[in-house]
């Protein structure tokens, strides 16, 4: 698409036909439900650019700065030397219109403005203020218009409005799929959709459909608003059928997933077994020194003689981990990051909602999973912890205790005989 009208000419990418059928029906406020890849942002931004280019002063809000960011980059790169970009400001003038870019953490980073047009990029993380206090009121004396794009987030005032578009004359409304597909009991089917985006192939969304939770991958590529439940994991108490066991079985391997404490915080040692893909056993304690820790972590190694033991290196450090491997420990160090945390968390809600995993009934760990919660961060990421109050220990131990026995599982370990 190519936006004509000064010196040189603006260079639009050229919509997909999901994005044409959501331009040509637009109204004076839009709400876009939209997966992740749809290039929501990027529609958006060519909506903005032609506004600006008519003479419109526009408004673009976003979470954070780091996501305004987005839609400023794409905009300069779509005007290459065209307009006048200050980024001190966070303003670009094309023409005579203006782009006026704000984080709205603080609603208040918009005030003072006036909008011919504005966007709010991924609605579901933004507070409700800054549409009803802050930009709404902008568009009264202009007759502005709005669109207001994202991925669903649970039941916020985004869905609310997205809802309400379908009885208001001057709204639309719009559920886009990153690619048009349908769960069955058989597993992903496509299932082509008018809005889809038809540059995503459908083996990438399998394996997203495969790695993710059900309830994750409806919100991030169906589009979905999952109702909020708090709980992470799924069918918890149907999994805890599992027999514990007090040493290793002839010709079974195991991992041993380790999460730290000290103090306040739990020491836990979760026992998975590969051959049943069982949780078998949990040893949890607290307020005891590091070198008792590390001989009951050895006096366990000898009743299951694991293949790894994968304990969380953030917490005790370098040293430690190399006393481990002093001792004869087979330890693999895993290093907790918000983004490596999420990827062991899902894994384990996945297991446990495709029913792969079954765990002993342990008071503690039954009630800690069933407790565990999940927040989206504006970011995009997803930040997993307890309530407040509550622990995650045996939580984070077992994800652990998951995640080496899936990579001992894909990288093909024989069995081994055991004494």
């Amino acid at each position: 698409m190519i936006a004509t009208g000064l010196p040189a000419e603006i260079i639009l990418p050229y919509p997909h036909a999901g994005q044409r059928i959501v331009r040509r029906t637009a109204s004076r406020h839009n709400w876009l439900f939209a997966g992740r890849r749809w290039r929501k942002t990027t529609l958006a931004m060519a909506v903005v650019v032609e506004a600006a280019l008519s003479g419109q002063q526009v408004i673009w809000g976003a979470p954070t700065y780091d996501q305004v960011r987005v839609c400023w980059d794409e905009t300069r790169h779509a005007c290459g030397n065209i307009g006048q970009f200050s980024e001190s400001r966070m303003e670009v003038g094309i023409g005579k219109g203006r782009i006026i870019y704000r984080s709205l953490d603080d609603p208040d980073n918009a005030r003072g403005h006036t909008a011919d047009g504005l966007v709010i990029d991924e609605g579901g993380y933004v507070s409700e203020a800054a549409w009803y206090e802050v930009l709404r009121p902008m568009l009264m004396d202009t007759g502005g218009w709005s669109w207001v794009i994202g991925t669903p987030h649970g039941r916020t005032w985004f869905w609310r409005e997205w809802i309400a578009a379908a009885d208001r004359s001057d709204s639309m409304a719009w559920q886009a799929p990153t690619l048009g597909v349908e769960i069955t009991a058989a597993g992903l089917v496509r299932k082509p959709h008018p809005l889809e985006n038809p540059h995503v192939s459908f083996a990438e969304i399998q394996r997203m459909y495969e790695t993710l939770p059900e309830h994750t991958f409806r919100q991030e590529i169906l589009a979905e608003a999952i109702e909020e439940t708090g709980g992470v994991f799924r069918r918890v108490v149907e999994a805890a059928t599992a027999i514990p066991q007090e040493r290793s079985i002839y010709e079974h391997q195991y991992v041993i997933g380790v999460d730290w404490g000290r103090s306040v915080d739990f020491t836990v040692f979760s026992v998975a077994d590969l051959t049943t893909r069982e949780i078998v056993y949990i040893d949890r304690s607290n307020q005891v020194e590091y070198a008792m820790q590390r001989g009951r972590l050895g006096a366990l190694y000898e009743r299951f003689h694991p293949i790894t033991i994968i304990p969380e290196s953030n917490s005790i450090g370098e040293p430690i981990i190399e006393q481990l491997r002093r001792d004869g420990l087979p330890v693999q160090p895993f290093t907790t990051t918000n983004a490596s945390k999420a990827a062991i968390i899902d894994g384990l809600a996945l297991a446990f909602e495709r029913g792969d995993i079954r765990i002993i009934p342990d008071p503690t760990l039954v009630s800690e999973l069933q407790a565990y919660e999940a927040e989206r961060l504006p970011s995009g990421l997803t930040r997993y912890s307890a309530p407040e109050g509550m622990h995650d220990d045996t939580v984070m131990a077992t994800a652990l205790a998951w995640y080496g026995a899936t990579e001992a599982a894909g990288a093909g370990h024989r069995s081994r005989s055991r004494a």
